[in-house]
């Protein structure tokens, strides 16, 4: 099975936890990058799930990001688990920091390592407004639920409207988010993805599935949502502009849209889950950039 570092016979995790004693900054460093996994993991799970309820009528619509992490405010003791997904959202967004900015993993200066980089800047910074959104809603958890991503998406496709060459700008967002349903999908297909996993066999062989279709459904997914944001600007109107949640609910309306939104939702839980298996096992190079 794949191993990310020489200590072949430990998980990642208990090598961390090991660290904490030999260099608490990299160790804690790691734990909240862990941490950070494993809160992306809860947001695509509740994605995914809302998505199958929403597909068998269990509830009124899918939900993006900010739509599940909002769920959280129904649930007992929301406002510790909201906390919890707010500062787990940052520890993501600071890994992404380190990948993109101090190349963490060493993927060197190629174009192609370039473009990953930059890829990986920018979803540290969705990450890090996902959390940011998130600790704005502890002051008032009540109002938690008048927040529509929606809204927000076409809020800002207006702005962008109203100035010169705004609806470009638009189209090359949708473009960007195309180049990234390629690129999960891309993972989908070529597989490898417990490469960076310190693991044995057994979880390889269950994490590898997960993985790929959980890629493969958010490729999907995001390829709805970048053709409706260069619709939006090839047509000049923000109300076309459209967020993961718009993006899910147009699957349901297309022909078999239930069955696709089920498949899609399916895919999306297995994300998660491989994002929980990611927050245990993979090897996290976050001290040694502290370290350096």
């Amino acid at each position: 099975m794949a191993t990310a570092s020489e200590h072949d016979a430990e998980t990642a995790l208990r090598q961390t936890l090991r660290w904490l004693g030999e260099a608490p900054l990299g160790a804690l460093a790691q734990l909240a990058c862990r941490f950070g996994y494993a809160a992306r993991g809860f947001v695509y799970l509740s994605i995914g799930a809302i998505a199958v309820m929403a597909a068998l009528e269990m509830t009124p619509e899918a939900e993006g990001s900010l739509g599940a992490v909002e769920a959280l405010a129904q649930w007992p003791l929301g406002f510790m688990l909201l906390g919890a997904a707010g500062f787990g959202l940052y520890g993501f967004a600071g890994w992404r920091l380190l990948q993109s900015v101090f190349d963490a993993e060493r993927q060197g200066t190629s174009p192609k390592a370039l473009a990953t980089r930059a890829g990986q800047a920018i979803s540290g910074l969705v990450y890090g407004t996902l959390g940011f959104s998130v600790f704005s809603a502890l002051d008032l958890l009540e109002d938690l639920g008048d927040a529509e991503e929606g809204a927000s998406e076409q809020e800002a496709a207006a702005q962008a409207l109203a100035i010169p060459g705004g609806e470009w700008l638009i189209v090359g967002v949708g473009v960007f988010i195309l180049a990234a349903s390629a690129s999960n999908i891309i993972k989908a297909v070529m597989g490898g993805l417990c490469k960076k996993l310190v693991c044995d066999g057994a979880v390889g062989r269950l994490a590898e599935p997960l993985g790929r279709l959980g890629y493969g459904a958010r490729g999907a997914a995001f390829a709805v949502m970048g053709v409706m944001l260069v619709q939006a600007g090839l047509h000049a109107n923000a109300a076309e502009a459209a967020g993961l949640a718009e993006a899910l609910q147009a699957l349901e309306r297309a022909p078999w849209g239930d069955g696709l939104l089920i498949g899609v939702g399916l895919g999306l839980i297995s994300f998660g889950a491989f994002a929980l298996v990611e927050a245990r096992y993979r090897h996290i190079p976050a001290g040694e950039v502290l370290d350096d």
